[in-house]
């Protein structure tokens, strides 16, 4: 295989030499996968990313980290050196399914144990299909503090995607929060329970922009308007041509939505998914989603227009996030002459349903289901108080994490290193009330994991309930670790076993990685555990998977070859050898 630095992959020079070494002189094309190498130094550095001066986790100097660029089939291999000094770290590769590879997943407490301050781990992996998808730490809360980025893999040469563009672009859009993850974690794990609140600000591809003149008690430097760090991004497009914009979602907390002042969004790709195209004027996008839109820039060239990120799902004060959608030649820091767009209301659900509805696996590349499932596990989601913490459960058990990542624990046949007690697959359905405020006092913390039979089909139903607050539900978004899964369907109030299975599309079902489960609603999605190892399922909001929002599912773990010992070195290995 042929060996690319990636780290300088950006250079159009070296681009095409690089090509040039793959052209042969054969009348039959053939193409060979690559090897792309990234040494990768994380540090904390200090940052104005919406003009407040905070410290911030770094790739190489960069938050958002480095664009990951490959084609479908290449081999990705990341040196990565912990620099946070004080910090362990671990780095999850969000919609790679890691086939034969669970170890390097990046999930710290599942698949490995976390990258130690001063210590280098290398992951290397395969990105087998195209798409768009992230990466971001998952150690602690520190997805929040800056570590993420995006992953681009294209189809091989001489294949093209059901949709046609000209110019292909990135953006992640995120929240930010002034306060530090110690201290936000500190607050969670504390009685009393002490809320991060609303975020300060909204980000477009790192950038933002907070009212320095809002909070008197600023103390003097922290805050500077004018900061380089915090002009808003801007985005070039040539008038006329058509773009595909890849569109990637982080934030710790708020769903958003994104618009595009004066330009419709044809929605193509979800999660490394064709999807049957639709137009829409606000995306939706939910924590750990990925989308490809078509947008063509066709509007007057003579000015800018705004991109706007607005909060939705959520009372927030968090104002708009904001950066210039730039027809050359105009100055991409020259402002659009209108008032940015307010965008729906944050607490008008329909639309938002109505787009989770709309996403329908494009004509010709889908794949549909099994017909039905061989287990049933309903997941009620909850929130909780245990031993006086406040706590996120399912099906009243909430997940910690052991000392031992389960993939080891289950590898080595250290079983005792965590809850062989398996956790429910329902909750009591006929006497439970998804809209009071429940009492919930047999809610328990545990490590406990589903195990699932290898290569049968499992349907996994989402249900969502009040909190512990009157009248209150709240959205969550789901990631599933290793897998794609069809999306169902999506419903209002309590599942019925019985009925609403009768309602599933299993013709051109989307399959996704991340789903949203919607306020006071149910979500059906089903799987195929067909890919060895342990996987996370969790609520992708930072704070409520922090505080156990979360399972765990095994598959297949004895078809697992040898483990390699750099994963270990925590819990019950840490006298095993770790090169």
């Amino acid at each position: 295989m042929v060996e690319i630095f990636s780290q300088y992959e950006n250079s159009l020079t070296l681009k095409l030499l690089l090509l040039s070494l793959f052209v042969f002189v054969t009348s039959v094309p053939s193409v060979e996968a690559r090897i792309r190498r990234y040494r990768w130094e994380v540090k904390y550095e200090y940052r104005s990313p919406d003009c407040y001066k905070k410290l911030v986790i770094t790739i190489n100097g960069r938050a958002p980290g480095p664009t990951i660029l490959a084609q479908q089939g290449d081999t990705i291999v990341v040196e990565l050196n912990n620099s946070l000094l004080t910090e362990n770290v671990a780095i999850h590769w969000h919609g790679i399914r890691q086939i034969g590879t669970p170890w390097f997943d990046g999930t710290e407490g599942v698949t490995q144990c976390p990258i130690l301050p001063g210590d280098t781990f290398t992951y290397k992996f395969v990105v087998d299909r195209p798409g768009t998808y992230l990466y971001h730490a998952h150690y602690g809360m520190q997805r929040q503090a800056g570590l993420y980025g995006s992953i681009r893999v294209a189809l091989p040469d001489g294949e093209a995607e059901p949709f046609s563009y000209d110019y292909d672009r990135s953006i992640i859009l995120n929240d930010w929060y002034h306060q530090s993850t110690s201290e936000q974690a500190v607050g969670l794990s504390s009685k009393p329970f002490v809320w991060v609140e609303e975020p300060q600000s909204l980000l477009i591809q790192g950038r933002g922009k907070f009212d320095c003149t809002s909070s008197p008690s600023i103390g003097d430097g922290l805050c500077n308007a004018s900061s380089p760090d915090c002009s808003p991004y801007a985005m070039t497009v040539v008038p006329g041509k058509p773009y595909r914009l890849r569109i990637g979602r982080l934030p710790a907390l708020a769903a958003l939505r994104l618009e595009i002042e004066g330009h419709n969004m044809s929605v193509v790709e979800a999660d490394g998914h064709n999807v049957e195209p639709f137009v829409v004027k606000n995306l939706f996008i939910y924590s750990g989603e990925t989308y490809s839109v078509l947008i063509k820039a066709d509007q007057n060239p003579s000015r800018n227009y705004w991109m706007s990120s607005k909060v939705v799902s959520r009372n927030s004060t968090t104002p708009n996030g904001l950066a210039i959608f730039n027809y050359y030649p105009n100055h991409p820091r020259r402002n659009p002459p209108t008032v940015p767009p307010a965008g729906p209301l944050s607490n008008d659900l329909a639309p938002r349903v109505a787009q989770s509805n709309a996403i329908k696996s494009h004509q010709g590349y889908a794949l549909p289901p099994p017909l039905k499932p061989d287990r049933v596990i309903v997941l009620l989601n909850t929130q909780n108080e245990i031993n006086g913490y406040k706590r996120w459960s399912l099906n009243n058990v909430s997940l910690k994490f052991p000392h031992t990542p389960y993939v080891i624990a289950l590898g080595e046949k250290l079983l005792h290193s965590f809850d062989q007690t398996p956790p429910p697959d329902s909750y009591d359905v006929a006497n439970y009330d998804i809209y009071s405020i429940a009492n919930n006092t047999n809610a328990i913390a545990s490590n406990s994991i589903y195990r699932l039979q290898f290569n049968t089909i499992v349907d996994i139903i989402l249900q969502n309930a009040n909190t512990m607050t009157a009248d209150n539900s709240v959205t969550h978004p789901w990631h599933l670790h290793g897998h794609d899964f069809w999306v169902l369907g999506y419903g209002t109030g309590k599942f019925d076993v019985n009925s609403d299975p009768k309602k599933y599309n299993l013709v051109n079902p989307i399959m996704k990685n991340t789903v949203p489960l919607h306020p006071y609603g149910w979500t059906a999605l089903r799987i195929r555990a067909d890919n060895p190892g342990v996987w996370a399922f969790h609520c992708h909001i930072e704070y409520h998977f922090y505080m156990g929002m979360g399972v765990v599912f095994e598959e297949g773990i004895e078809r697992l070859g040898r483990l390699p010992s750099s994963v270990m070195g925590c819990g019950a290995t840490k006298a095993f050898h770790r090169p």
